[in-house]
């Protein structure tokens, strides 16, 4: 028996040194687009595009200057975003969102949307943009945003 409480002993404290894995991006919860052009012109495009679409911004939310100012005080000087060059419009579609909560009001955790914009430390050329997956129609409309936004064809099937 006291064997037995060693081993249970060793394998907690085995199990507690243990690092917990690094949450992960589910496959396929988020798409991304990537451009070679400014950053100021690609931002300047996504906003043009969802403008476009007769949508309002509702906020644009600097998360890469958020996480600049706040690093230091989490005992982090780890630099993410190149230049600040990190952020988020935030918008809904009321023709959209109508669609969708019609069809289950529960839906409703799926709004507001958001785009986002980025071009990290290890890549300070390259512009990300995107967006969550959520709901087909949501989808859509994100998806026709940043190839508008980007200039990217659609391809005929």
């Amino acid at each position: 028996m006291r064997n037995l409480s060693i081993l249970v002993s060793l394998l907690v404290l085995s199990l507690a040194a243990c690092t917990p894995p690094a949450p992960t991006t589910p496959a396929g919860s988020v798409a991304r687009y990537s451009s070679d052009a400014k950053f100021d012109d690609v931002r300047d495009d996504v906003e043009r595009a969802i403008l476009a679409k007769g949508l309002v911004i509702d906020h644009t939310s600097f998360v890469a200057k958020m996480l600049d100012r706040t690093g230091k005080d989490l005992g982090s000087d780890k630099k993410l975003f190149a230049d600040g060059h990190g952020q988020a419009f935030v918008f809904c579609s009321a023709a959209v969102s109508r669609k969708t909560m019609e069809a289950d009001a529960h839906n409703m955790a799926f709004c507001p949307y958001s785009i986002v914009l980025y071009s990290t430390a290890a890549e300070p050329k390259k512009v990300y943009v995107a967006y969550r997956r959520a709901l087909p129609d949501v989808d859509a409309l994100l998806d026709g945003i940043v190839r508008e936004a980007l200039r990217i064809k659609d391809e005929k099937k």
